[in-house]
């Protein structure tokens, strides 16, 4: 493919591209680039933020660029600072493992796993010596580091700053080096991290990565970036029934942007949807998301479902069921709600959704968390638009 093709495709739908210019040089020679993409496993699921992504490894996987896939299992450890006001939790190296092997299953739903290299950046950090790193942090300033905006904001906040959360930029740098990559992706908050790769590899003699950036997808709240932190989120290991139906949740405006960077439609394709009916788009939208997970005839049972309940304000037919001593030790909906193992959100956000209005047993709503679960007669459980079980006593 000629050398501006491969620079449109590589630019499609990023928000930032730095290094353009050397890219083409680098291209010229007909050598497969080097992509660079890490991710930290703090959590057991992926979500369609990270989708953004994939689409762009994948679409630079068919141009024949060797990718590699990061697990960042020891900069998990300190935990990336992009965006927070407070210091991350610490995981154990159990916990770390685990979300490593759930992220590369996740993953690889979306990549070439044959056109893939893993790599694991423990690795290198796991040999370093306390002198190697103190070499790695003189190739860089406070004031440098002080310019990112997230720790700008939480200095002139006094907000406290660990001084480990100053190394993780440095350390997602040096992956830059060991790997020589060419490129680096991540998400639109990964800027600074992203160009301080493109610094240290010109102090170690190498040349500087290209930089792409993907927007930040916008949750389901239409708002907020996607985090399961704002619990506005799907993810990849969501069922077929909530992936469908959180698709259609999402606020009309929401949607073509979950056409343009889930699904890669070009912008005019985009523009004369827009000229549609919006619910025909989102059932058109859900149904290819749930395709490309689980397959059409997956996705063709799920509208069914969602047709039948949701726009003919029906109870489905089909639902889990659960006899009454499954809940003997609960003692509020709460309890058995969460007993089931249906919900996937936290407890606090059920407890909100209650409050919401959006629990309902036998069609009458609860609004309080703390009602008790009077379980003597045969119940029907809503939770949210999209989650039905019975329980029969």
């Amino acid at each position: 493919m000629a050398i501006d093709q491969q620079l449109a495709i590589i630019q499609q739908n990023a928000e930032t591209f730095i290094g353009a210019s050397d890219l083409k040089e680098k291209l010229t020679n007909s050598t497969p680039l080097r992509i660079k993409l890490g991710v930290d496993p703090t959590r057991p699921d992926l979500t369609f933020g990270h989708w953004v992504v994939f689409n762009k490894l994948r679409q630079l996987q068919a141009l024949g660029h060797h990718i590699i896939f990061v697990i960042g299992d020891y900069t998990t450890r300190i935990g990336d600072p992009s965006g927070r006001s407070s210091t991350r939790p610490v995981l154990t190296v159990e916990q770390i493992e685990a979300n490593s092997q759930t992220y590369l299953d996740q993953a690889f739903k979306i990549l070439d796993p044959q056109k893939t290299e893993t790599r694991r950046n423990s690795e290198w950090f796991g040999k370093m010596s306390f002198g190697d790193l103190l070499s790695l942090t003189r190739q860089v300033t406070v004031a440098q580091l002080l310019e990112r905006e997230d720790f700008n904001k939480r200095y002139t906040t006094n907000t406290p700053i660990a001084l480990v959360e100053f190394l993780y930029p440095v350390l997602q740098a040096y992956d830059s080096i060991v790997l020589q990559s060419d490129i680096e992706l991540g998400g639109a908050d990964q800027l600074f991290n992203l160009c301080l790769g493109r610094q240290f590899q010109k102090c170690f003699g190498q040349n500087p990565q290209a930089v792409l950036c993907m927007p930040l997808l916008v949750g389901l709240d239409g708002v907020k970036k996607m985090s399961k932190s704002f619990g506005n989120y799907i993810t990849f290991n969501d069922t077929s029934t909530d992936m469908y139906g959180k698709i259609m949740s999402i606020p009309d405006n929401t949607m073509w942007d979950y056409f343009k960077l889930l699904l890669l439609e070009p912008t005019e394709k985009v523009e004369e949807r827009k000229k549609l009916s919006p619910m025909a788009m989102k059932k058109e939208l859900a149904y290819s998301v749930v395709t490309r997970f689980f397959g059409e005839s997956v996705a063709q049972d799920e509208q069914k479902h969602f047709e039948t309940v949701f726009s003919h304000n029906a109870i489905p037919e089909d639902m889990p069921e659960f006899t009454v001593d499954h809940f003997s030790q609960c003692k509020t909906w709460v309890d058995v709600i969460v007993a089931t193992n249906l919900y996937q959100g936290s407890k606090k956000e059920l407890k909100r959704l209650i409050e919401q209005g959006g629990v309902e047993v036998n069609q009458e709503r609860i609004s309080n968390p703390q009602t008790p679960a009077q379980l003597t007669t045969t119940a029907i459980v809503r939770v949210g638009k999209r989650l039905f079980f019975k329980i029969l006593v």
